[in-house]
């Protein structure tokens, strides 16, 4: 029931119970009864069609897990720093098991809508920050996802994801979303979830120096925000 709730994301805001079914690999009966048990604790409701989607309910959930977050606050600050002197906004990225996640967003401009938003996913090693995520998991778990990949997109993405982790910083172009540049450098951990320090903006206004200047200062943030965790008790 858990994964069922789950399954919703910004890219997927609404499901029919046989659409939900086949993401969890349950029965139909079944998933029945779980979106049956979910709308009654107010967590889903039924849209057009048949179609079902979360409510407001869970908003202080996630509100609840911003503000958990250690590393999300004290990333900030150096995140902030960084925003400034690019002049675009900044994102921390995390792992959740196959799932890359925005965690927290520093936008430069309010008025410039930035090109993910806070709670934004995708599918582990997709665009920058995916690709460095996958990057610096262990060995066991990294090969699994690389292997199905590079099924499907050839023995370059293999290397690709070998650049990323010898260079420690991974660049997509027009992958996610089409027209977006983006570069990712690792934050260093140590006993904390995997996590990235992302930009992101339209390819159109990067010139070639502001990409380089946007990698070397991604990975000068990653590393104050390392010291931060570091010395927090």
């Amino acid at each position: 029931m858990l994964q069922l709730l789950l399954s919703f994301t910004e890219g997927r805001a609404e499901s029919s119970v046989a659409e939900l079914a086949t993401l969890i690999g349950t029965p139909v009966a079944t998933t029945y009864r779980y979106v049956a048990l979910l709308k009654e604790l107010q967590l889903l409701e039924e849209g057009r069609a048949g179609r079902y989607r979360v409510t407001s309910q869970v908003m202080p959930l996630a509100r609840a897990a911003q503000q958990a977050n250690d590393l999300t606050r004290l990333a900030r600050p150096a995140m902030e720093e960084a925003a400034r002197k690019l002049h675009e906004s900044i994102m921390l990225f995390q792992q959740f098991g196959d799932t890359a996640v925005c965690a927290e967003l520093v936008e430069n401009d309010p008025g410039v809508r930035p090109v993910f938003t806070a709670g934004h996913s995708m599918a582990l090693g997709r665009g920058a920050s995916g690709k460095m995520l996958l990057a610096i998991l262990p060995e066991y778990e990294r090969e699994r996802i690389v292997s199905s990949i590079a099924l499907r997109q050839g023995p370059a993405y293999r290397d690709e994801i070998q650049r990323a982790a010898l260079n420690r910083y991974a660049l997509s172009a027009d992958e996610a979303p089409d027209g977006v540049w983006a570069c990712s450098v690792p934050v260093p951990y140590s006993g904390h979830r995997p996590s990235v320090l992302t930009m992101a903006a339209p390819s159109a206004r990067l010139t070639d120096e502001a990409k380089r200047i946007a990698v070397t200062t991604l990975q000068v943030t990653a590393a104050r925000v390392h010291s931060a965790v570091s010395s927090y008790p």
